[in-house]
């Protein structure tokens, strides 16, 4: 994967596969202290003990239609190689939080991508789940939730295709307001 924000989709999905109706993506962009950290929570099936070691394996997988299982390990190789570290902790019947930090100007640390397609993505292909997505700056905090934005909606759905080009272009204009390299 090339850019970060591939590796959230793909983790993102792991979650849906999971039976995750909530997820929580917060990006901590600190450019003044060198730091940039992405967490992923969700209230998915979890993982006892066993299958949370072998996540880390990239020859462990829990899928039936391949025999690797590459997101984790590269997640987080991708952050160790930028003087950053990685944790995974899951409960069975709880959920998952992932968790990467990574030194925000190594050489080595992957573009952050396309979020914004990304999170557009995710809402139109999953209208029935709930993503509060945050992202953090020093110039400032933008909040995306999907619970607010049905509320406002009344019932209109998320993967209407008015309301995904909608969406993606708040999430762009409010990302472009805090400084986010888009």
């Amino acid at each position: 994967m090339t850019e970060l924000s591939l590796h959230i989709l793909d983790l993102i999905q792991n979650s849906i596969a999971a039976g995750a109706g909530m997820i929580h993506l917060t990006i901590i962009e600190d450019v003044s202290n060198d730091f940039l950290s992405i967490e992923i929570v969700d209230d998915g099936k979890g993982m006892d003990p066993q299958e949370l070691k072998k996540s880390e394996d990239p020859f462990y997988t829990s899928r039936n239609t391949r025999k690797v299982g590459l997101g984790i390990p590269l997640f987080k190789q991708a952050a160790e190689l930028c003087n950053g570290s990685f944790s995974i902790q899951s409960e069975i019947g709880i959920g998952t939080r992932v968790s990467a930090s990574f030194s925000y100007s190594h050489v080595d640390r992957q573009p952050m991508g396309d979020i914004t397609g990304v999170i557009g993505l995710l809402t139109n292909a999953n209208p029935g789940l709930n993503i509060k997505y945050e992202h953090i700056t020093n110039a400032g905090k933008y909040v995306f939730d999907t619970r607010e934005v049905k509320e406002i909606l009344e019932g209109m759905p998320l993967n209407d295709p008015n309301v995904t080009k909608f969406l993606k272009e708040m999430i762009f204009e409010n990302l472009k307001k805090i400084n986010v390299s888009l």
